[in-house]
């Protein structure tokens, strides 16, 4: 959810301003439309595309050392790059993990796509906001990424703290009431669950593995209207860490270790995953910075282990 950084918040250098991922912008629960999305020129549209929702949770401004502010890729909240940290030594992979290898002929991903859009999901997250005196309904729209067949979904922590009801949206059509299992108290990440079986569930793969300049894919529902729009870079960094305010609350947090990619990210994307040539989910997009081209930025696959272990059964 897109927002304007907040006349009484921290001074940034205009030349060098920028939003975060799809997030969800603060609103009226009606007739309210999410904020128009930082640079539509990259997307993919949906070719079957699914009724108009409305609404979104404003995203927080983004406040950093570097004077370059993110927004979070939900229709909520926004960050700013604090820095650029130098990639670590890539760690061995997990049990929860599956190795990445570069896909031959990865220049036709139509098949890769048409698989991995089916457990990518829109998720909308009703609650309130409070506006001085007075507190008003507020309606957000994220993404989310189906981890098991029994409807265990991966999300953004932003994408669904504070809701008081969540609704999941498959791609066949069916709109299915969801619980928050799990928020995760370390990064922007939440586990959450729908009654269902027989769910497409994605592939997951090795984050501690990625290179530069490999290829990577984003799906998402930007702006909570074009559903598993699909959109296409590389990997352009690794290890980066931003810092992110909420601009209802003030809060602050930093994220490390992020995936930076130039694949489109916009608002309604956050949640939704990225992935390698070959489908594998990598990391989840987060946010994106809206005064520069090509910057977004995407959680790890394997921030989310304990998460995906709690949701599979083999959480240690």
């Amino acid at each position: 959810m897109n927002a304007d950084i907040p006349a009484d918040g921290p001074e940034v250098d205009p030349s060098t301003t920028i939003n975060q991922d799809p997030d969800i912008a603060s609103s009226p629960h009606t007739d309210v439309e999410p904020a128009p999305p930082p640079r539509p020129d990259d997307l993919v549209a949906d070719r079957d595309p699914r009724p108009t929702r409305k609404g979104g949770r404003g995203l927080a401004g983004l406040l950093g050392a570097s004077l370059l502010a993110a927004v979070l890729a939900s229709t909520g909240t926004a960050a700013v790059l604090t820095s650029t940290a130098v990639p670590a030594t890539a760690p061995a992979a997990t049990a929860n993990t599956r190795a990445v290898d570069t896909a031959p002929n990865a220049e036709d991903i139509t098949a890769v796509v048409a698989t991995a859009r089916k457990s990518v999901v829109t998720i909308t997250a009703n609650g309130v906001t409070t506006n001085g005196p007075f507190t008003v309904p507020s309606t957000g729209v994220g993404s989310g990424v189906i981890l098991t067949s029994n409807g265990y979904i991966l999300t953004n922590r932003h994408v669904v703290e504070d809701s008081q009801s969540l609704s999941v949206t498959l791609m066949d059509g069916r709109e299915l009431p969801a619980t928050i299992v799990r928020i995760s108290d370390t990064t922007d990440l939440a586990l959450i669950k729908v009654d269902a079986t027989g769910l497409p569930a994605a592939t997951i793969g090795d984050s501690d593995s990625l290179q530069v300049g490999q290829t990577a894919i984003a799906i998402g529902s930007p702006l909570g209207t074009y559903t598993e729009t699909v959109t296409r870079g590389i990997v352009s960094g690794l290890d980066r860490e931003i810092t992110v305010t909420d601009q209802s609350t003030r809060r602050q947090s930093t994220l490390k270790g992020l995936i930076q990619t130039d694949a489109a990210i916009n608002p309604g994307n956050s949640g939704g995953p990225l992935l390698d040539a070959a489908g594998r989910v990598i990391g989840l997009n987060t946010a994106v910075a809206t005064s520069a081209e090509g910057l977004g930025f995407a959680i790890p696959i394997a921030a989310a282990r304990d998460l995906i272990g709690l949701a599979t059964g083999s959480a240690a």
